[in-house]
């Protein structure tokens, strides 16, 4: 840190209080997942009195043994994996093109087609006509529709297209005079000078598929394909009015509470995971359009 010395009053106090806003900031960020991994490693006896605050009350584990012992949970646990990946690498395979298009200064009709992709942005033709077309393609209670269905998101084309259009000329004049067509300057020029946009990209389509819950809901019927967060609404909603389930808590050391909130924690590690790996990437990338030179 600077020396303090060099700064003014005024400057210092500015300082001080941003630092403050900061770690209020952060304090109110992290203090929801501090809970619920306290929440889940506490008794339920002390999670349905509301003791837990900070740390776990009457530490036990018996909640993820619950948990992991559900054979749904894995499935359901599996699904979102394949909807996570799957449908980020079909994202990213009409996004990167139709973003490439999208700077092309040659493209008939540009800015048309750009407009028409804005338009999505702030247009949409609302639930049941979706649902309505996703039925009459057959796409309902299946993997491909989950993934198609959500594929192409307006804000990631423009993200990308800004990245694309800074890219010097020169670069696709140089392949361009090696003999190279539209796929082999996409290929090998736009996309390796792209890696931080294209992450940036991806990883925004992997948190949104991730913690996709409400069409998933509405689209598949068979439980062997619901993904986690639509589990764990079965477990909040369903479960709660089990009367075997409700009387086996009495013996048990976990309850409805620590057993949603574990699920909840087994659901973040992931992405939790993964962020580290995309995070030189991200950073970079949440700069796109930011200098213009």
């Amino acid at each position: 840190m600077a020396n303090m010395n060099l700064y003014s009053r005024g400057d210092r106090a500015f300082v001080f209080l941003n630092m403050f806003l900061i770690a209020i900031f952060t304090i109110s960020a992290l203090y929801p997942f501090i809970y619920i991994a306290s929440l889940s490693m506490s008794s339920g006896f002390a999670a349905r009195a509301g003791s837990v605050v900070l740390t776990p009350v009457g530490f036990t584990l018996e909640a993820y043994g619950q948990v992991l012992s559900e054979r749904m949970f894995w499935v359901s646990y599996g699904n979102t994996f394949i909807y996570t990946i799957g449908g980020t690498l079909m994202s990213l395979a009409f996004i990167i093109p139709g973003a490439y298009a999208l700077s092309r200064k040659q493209l008939y009709g540009r800015r048309f087609w750009n407009l028409m992709v804005a338009f999505t942005m702030w247009f949409h033709a609302g639930m049941i006509p979706f649902f309505l077309n996703m039925r009459d393609l057959g796409l309902l209670d299946s993997y491909f529709g989950i993934m198609i269905g959500f594929a192409v998101n307006g804000f990631n084309i423009i993200l990308l297209r800004n990245f694309f259009e800074g890219i010097p000329e020169s670069f696709e004049e140089a392949a361009r005079m090696d003999g190279a067509n539209e796929f082999q300057v996409l290929w090998k020029v736009y996309m390796p000078l792209s890696k931080p946009a294209i992450a940036t990209v991806a990883l925004f389509c992997i948190v949104s598929r991730w913690n996709g819950f409400f069409w998933a809901m509405v689209l598949l019927q068979d439980e062997d394909k619901i993904p986690l967060q639509v589990y764990l609404r079965h477990v909040i909603l369903e479960l709660s009015d089990d009367e075997e389930f409700s009387t086996s808590l009495l013996q048990a050391s976990y309850s409805f509470e620590t057993v949603s909130a574990a699920i909840i924690v087994c659901s973040i590690i992931p992405i939790l995971l993964i962020y580290p790996f995309l995070q030189k990437y991200f950073s970079k990338g949440i700069m796109l359009g930011g200098v213009k030179e």
